[in-house]
């Protein structure tokens, strides 16, 4: 009698029934199972033990007795048809362990299983081996089919929980119960437990988290259990105690809300940061805001959880109309994060022409100057993503001594209404005002100041009245005021309208009234802006967060066979997915993988003739098997391609292909478009060079018809649409190859295109030139870009480059990728530093910039060069290669931490907010990373030196916090998980080459 599994769409709502045996008759069972069902459960679990009333638990010995055996089955089958009457699953928690021999628990849970029993909630996990689970699973489901086995894992270790992939578990458990409300540890587990099997989350008497609810309030501190768990898994586990400490509406209202609910996949995230007054979570578009307290309020900063949703989220819902300020200590509040629909303008432009030649008797009285931000004047858009609050400021001025207003008004570039938000003035005639956009593509605003009639009138007004003057034809004057704006406010039912017309109603002047905080507040609503004055448009490129927070890992899939030798294929490629995602990578990118020429082929080292079977460099694109829109045949089909793509996103990895225009003399384009190539006298091809390399194997489209500035048309959309093919195909990341030998205005158009189309598309520019070329790209719409860091490696170097990257202009426009190493660029720094070298260079690139990138190999600290050169010996851009992922001295589990400490920490998303401190070390960096709100803060400190141990004195910036020099600071160090506290701004570290950085996290301030 085995019943048809939980739908994936349907949510595990199971409750775990905790009574005393003695309670277990049929009556009681009876009752308990229907008011499971009455509060939405679609599940029972029950102990062994409870079962099998009135025996005691199944001992090795009991299990050998057959009449236990028949009692048992006889009260499970029972039990299990109250369950199914009640439209229940049957569940039984057990410890399969305990049940004598293999062979019997094979037979007992089978036995189970036929005779209703849906499945078991199996403890003691970790005391038989993965290998003993998957045998044992197999077993029971080839005996009786279905059967579902949840596997307990709180008080796993990670290597423990890691070993279980592949086991056969249908679901596990995470560790809420254990949780403090704040620590990230919580988000990290779900991500272990989730590559193993979906996670339900358990609510029972277990755990500090529990036994303080069970203290408290049931309707908040049960409350934030209970609405934690619901947003945090695929499904929960609920103790019957809870049912008893009265949080029975509560619990009906979360299986309500959870039968609606769709488990998509998507991780659990933590938006706030360790010093925020409150914790906030999201999963799949669920949140969850809690205060962590049980004995203070804790302010809700709902613009800053806005900024750091997910990609493809946009903005909060609440059950509510009104959003909570502050929450009620133990209490919690659930949202919803909404979708909105990409901006796509007209392909035409939006921008609205102003008026010229109207004549200096025409000019605007107010100026509005130096606005800010701006890229090249306004020539380019800012970038920022979506719930970033954009400040502006700007200089707002007139003749005279009257009182000025200013908005600044913006809008998505596909709408045509105005959204407004008031300037309010600094001093020294310089406003600012802030505003959230919150949908993908480009937005436009512009500054609209005018004279503010009113609050001149009222100012001028109230400075008489104070001087004793008589002010009686002055309310006159302001009565004239009031009856034009009422006028103007006819047709109008706001509050300020009402406002104005009480005031006129009273018909007896008063000067309180006429001067109120109140009147002016309406007056300013029925303002008749005399003078406006409106700012040149500024336009804004949202993009998705990943734009300026990814983690790139770069290989070739031909590489990645595990037989030495054999060409890879994009199956191959699969099967590296889990272990890359472990590192904590989330974007994948391939260098080409397009059918490659023959002609010119070049052989291993660049050399330049191949010898046979020699696979020749990928970026020789095009041969007669097709161009930039085909596959490798040996690397697999499009249907090959596409089931990678969505195994990547299985696995939280998004897919980059490398977009290089240049061609094998082999590309079908040499044959059908001829004239878009360039021709020496002689009638040969003029190949790519760049002395003294020569790219015999390749060459360089022409853009423009000679030395004519007319432009192939039909080149640059052919180009277009091979990037339009790959979208289509679902690739939503591109790597673009040597952008800086193209023309700008390819770029300019190209990019405008496509992000017209897709907003949500990401092109990183490998751009190793000059600095203003590099800049010049990213303000055209690239959205990253490689850099100089590469080659930055002393203190100097490093602290002067990262200010630059984080002054203006070039925070508006410029978003850095620092890659540590490409296929290209084997550094002199690895080559000559050890495993000390690869960790230091790791340590920077992930701490210091939002986004961070590493060309595979690193991560075994691969360093063989060719002689003199900073390329490698035996590359992979002109052979296969095969690897031992395992090899010693290996730093994967480094790159994995820092990855880990870069997701739980959102002063690392970007790289803003970074301070140079004080260290007496000239081989040592220490620099602290913000958040703009001020709720995240890391200390980082990095040796320079992979050769020897540093011993430094570091001055913790206290002055900077508000601390005195003496105060204590509370920190956490993200490397080892340990907590610990400092007295005083002067400390001593010590940096080794086996452990040549510390990244410590204020824990609390004070």
């Amino acid at each position: 009698m085995n019943e048809s599994p939980i739908t994936p769409r349907e949510s595990d709502r199971i409750l775990l029934v905790d009574a005393p045996e003695q309670a277990w008759d049929d009556s009681a069972w009876r009752r308990t199972c229907r008011q499971a069902r009455a509060l939405g459960f679609n599940g029972i679990m029950a102990a062994c033990g409870q079962a099998r009333h009135p025996r005691a638990a199944g001992t090795a010995e009991d299990m050998a007795d057959p009449d236990v055996h028949e009692t048992m089955d006889h009260t499970l089958a029972r039990l299990a048809a109250v369950c199914a009457e009640e439209a229940l699953h049957f569940y039984l928690d057990v410890a399969p362990a305990d049940i004598a021999l293999p062979s019997d628990r094979t037979k007992c849970l089978a036995q189970w299983l036929a005779v209703g029993v849906r499945g078991f909630c199996c403890r003691h996990v970790e005391r038989s081996a993965p290998a003993d689970w998957r045998n044992l699973i197999g077993e029971v489901r080839g005996r009786a089919a279905g059967g579902r086995f949840l596997a307990w894992t709180p008080g796993m270790s990670a290597e423990q929980v890691k070993a279980l992939r592949g086991a056969g578990f249908d679901a596990t458990f995470l560790s809420l119960p254990w949780w403090d409300f704040r620590s990230d540890w919580l988000v990290e587990e779900h991500a272990r437990l989730s590559a193993v099997a979906p996670v339900i989350v358990p609510v029972t008497a277990d755990g500090p988290a529990c036994l303080q609810a069970d203290a408290g309030d049931p309707d908040t501190a049960w409350r934030r259990c209970i609405w934690t768990a619901a947003v945090s898994g695929s499904g929960v586990l609920v103790s019957d105690r809870v049912l008893r400490a009265g949080a029975v509406d509560e619990l009906r209202a979360m299986n309500e809300w959870l039968g609606t609910r769709r488990d998509d996949g998507e991780a659990l995230a933590l938006l706030t940061g360790p010093l925020s007054a409150c914790t906030a979570l999201i999963k799949g578009g669920a949140g969850v805001v809690l205060n962590p307290s049980s004995e203070r309020k804790a302010a809700v900063d709902w613009p800053l959880l806005r900024s750091r949703l997910p990609d493809g989220y946009s903005d909060i819902q609440l059950p509510c109309a009104e959003a909570h300020a502050s929450l009620a200590p133990a209490a919690c509040l659930r949202f919803m994060a909404r979708r909105t629909l990409p901006v796509r303008p007209a392909s035409s432009s939006m921008a609205e022409k102003r008026k010229l030649g109207l004549g200096v008797m025409s000019a605007s009285r107010i100026a509005i100057e130096s606005v800010e931000p701006l890229v090249d004047g306004g020539r380019f858009a800012i970038k920022a993503t979506p719930g970033q609050a954009v400040g502006i400021e700007a200089d707002i001025f007139m003749d005279g001594h009257d009182r000025l207003a200013a908005c600044v008004a913006w809008r998505a570039a596909d709408e045509s209404g105005w959204q407004e938000v008031r300037m309010e003035p600094l001093g020294n005639d310089r406003w600012r005002a802030v505003f959230t956009p919150a949908r993908l593509g480009r937005h436009v605003f512009v500054i609209r100041a005018w004279l503010d009639s009113w609050e001149s009138y009222r100012i001028a007004t109230l400075k008489k009245r104070d001087a004793g003057a008589d002010i009686a034809l002055d309310l006159l004057e302001g009565q004239a005021l009031l009856r034009d704006a009422a006028h103007r406010a006819r047709r109008q039912s706001s509050e300020g309208a009402r406002t104005l017309q009480e005031v006129l109603d009273a018909g007896e002047l008063d000067a309180g009234a006429l001067l109120s905080d109140a009147t002016a507040q309406a007056m300013s609503q029925m303002d008749a802006r005399p003078f406006e004055t409106m700012s040149d448009e500024v336009h804004v490129m949202v993009e998705r967060r990943k734009a300026g927070f990814s983690s790139w890992y770069e290989l070739f899939p031909r590489s990645q066979a595990a037989v030495p030798g054999r060409h890879g294929t994009f199956q191959d490629v699969r099967g590296r997915l889990a272990a890359i995602r472990g590192m904590g990578f989330d974007v994948l990118y391939f260098p080409p993988i397009h059918p490659i020429g023959r002609t010119n082929r070049k052989g291993r080292n660049n050399a330049l003739t191949a010898a046979a079977g020699d696979p020749g460099s990928p970026y020789a694109i095009g041969s007669e098997e097709g161009g930039h829109d085909a596959l490798h045949p040996q690397l697999g089909s499009l249907d090959d391609f596409k089931e990678l793509l969505d195994d990547a996103r299985g696995h939280g990895l998004e897919v980059a292909l490398d977009f290089a225009i240049q061609c094998s003399p082999d590309h079908p384009w040499l044959a059908e478009h001829r004239n878009w190539f360039n021709w020496r006298p002689d009638g040969s091809l003029r190949y790519a060079e760049n002395p003294p390399k020569r790219y015999e194997d390749i060459v360089n489209p022409d853009f423009y018809q000679g030395s004519q500035p007319k432009p192939r048309a039909s080149l640059w959309r052919a180009l277009r649409d091979i990037v339009l093919y790959w979208i289509e195909q679902g690739v939503r990341i591109f790597r673009v190859d040597n952008p800086h030998t193209k023309p700008l205005p390819f770029w300019e158009w190209m990019l405008g295109e496509i992000h017209a189309r897709h907003p949500d598309v990401i092109f990183l520019s490998e751009a190793f030139t000059r600095p203003r070329m590099m800049h010049r790209l990213a303000k055209l719409g690239f959205s990253q870009s490689y850099t100089y860091f590469t080659w930055r490696n002393d203190k100097r170097e490093l602290t002067s480059y990262m200010e630059e990257l984080a002054s203006s202009p070039l925070a508006e426009s410029f978003r850095p990728n620092f890659f540590v190493n490409t296929p290209d660029i084997n550094p002199y720094f690895l080559q000559a530093s050890g495993r000390a070298g690869f960790l230091i260079r790791a340590a920077l690139a992930a701490t210091l910039s939002g986004s961070w990138g590493v060309y595979s190999g690193f991560e075994l600290c691969e360093a063989r060069a060719l002689p003199g050169r900073e390329e490698y010996m035996d590359s992979e851009k002109y052979e296969l290669r095969s690897w031992d992922w395992d090899r010693p001295g290996n730093i994967i589990a480094e790159i994995s931490r820092l990855n880990r400490i870069r997701q739980a920490n959102p002063a690392l998303w970007t790289h803003l907010g970074v301070r140079f401190h004080t260290v007496h070390d000239d081989e040592v960096l220490f620099f602290s990373k913000t958040t703009q709100e001020g709720d995240n803060i890391v200390l980082v400190a990095v040796s320079l030196d992979p050769h020897s141990s540093r011993r430094a004195w570091l001055e913790l910036p206290l002055w900077s916090w508000g601390l005195a020099d003496d105060a204590h600071l509370q920190l956490d160090d993200l490397c080892t998980e340990a907590q610990f506290e400092l007295h005083g701004k002067h400390q001593e570290i010590e940096l080794t080459p086996e452990r040549p950085y510390l990244v410590w996290r204020i824990r609390s301030l004070g």
